[in-house]
């Protein structure tokens, strides 16, 4: 028997199922691309583009007055919201235009407390290519398509891996030596780093015991938001290398997440990293 949505996840999943379709044709078609720095750059942000609105007319449709921070549109509905989306209709671009099936849809949604306070009140991550829904409603549980997940029980650093996202080319200079710093004492204790290229699946990853851990440095809320709350529902925890959570979702995101046995040692590293660069 299939399990019965609540009518604000259906309509996260309705969008997201609906954009996929296309980002799935644009997969198939950008994989026959010959790369070149034009074609297939254009050809992604198309996607991108279509995939957005597709998902936003969806939400909109859906629950009309809420408001948005999207990928591609930035921020809409003005400050004082108490429901906003968060949305990136394509996370793991560069894996899209190299053909490498391992991207995503996800979207987050916050919720404004009375008192003001910001809250993560459901998640979802879609990767198409895989058939893997990862989703979450605070609360409620975490979820991989209809399968309840959990995040590992591993307790030895020597026994677990990792994800993190590598500096890249646009990735500032200054976010590179803590980088460094954390791989350097990361990497003779543990089973492994890895670096898959989409920091959501990256997270839901870690909610389904795939990885122990994740960090990284200057993501952004779309790119985090949905994921964020899916690993604390399958008994996780993820906070700045501070301690502290990130529902309010500042612009650049600084992020430590893991199993209940290793997000404290993954933060003690990621802490002393930062503060030896």
């Amino acid at each position: 028997m299939a399990m019965r949505l609540s009518p604000v996840m259906m309509v996260m999943q309705t969008a997201a199922q609906k954009a996929a379709k296309r980002l799935l044709r644009d997969f198939n078609e950008v994989e026959q691309l010959q790369v070149s720095i034009k074609g297939p750059g254009d050809f992604v942000s198309q996607a991108d583009l279509r995939a957005e609105q597709t998902i936003r007319e969806e939400l909109e449709r859906a629950r009309p007055g809420y408001a948005f921070l999207m990928e591609e549109s930035g921020a809409s509905g003005g400050d004082n919201w108490t429901w906003r989306w968060i949305v990136d209709p394509l996370d793991g671009t560069t894996n899209f235009l190299h053909g490498i099936p391992h991207w995503a849809i996800s979207i987050g949604l916050q919720r404004r407390l009375p008192d003001g306070k910001i809250e993560l009140a459901a998640g979802l991550v879609y990767n198409p290519a895989a058939g893997e829904m990862f989703w979450a409603e605070k609360g409620s549980g975490a979820y991989l398509n209809e399968r309840r997940i959990r995040v590992s029980a591993r307790r030895d650093m020597h026994e677990s891996v990792f994800a993190t996202g590598i500096p890249f080319a646009k990735v500032p200079a200054r976010q590179r030596l803590p980088f460094a710093r954390v791989m350097g004492h990361l990497m003779p204790r543990v089973a492994g780093v890895r670096r898959f290229g989409a920091a959501a699946l990256d997270l839901t990853w870690v909610a389904a015991g795939r990885y122990e851990g994740y960090w990284e440095f200057g993501i952004k809320p779309w790119d985090c938001a949905a994921g964020i709350l899916i690993v604390r529902e399958a008994g996780g925890q993820v906070t700045d290398p501070a301690g502290q959570d990130l529902d309010d979702m500042p612009d650049d995101v600084m992020i430590v997440a893991g199993n209940a046995n290793m997000h404290g040692k993954l933060l003690e590293v990621v802490a002393e990293s930062l503060q030896d660069a």
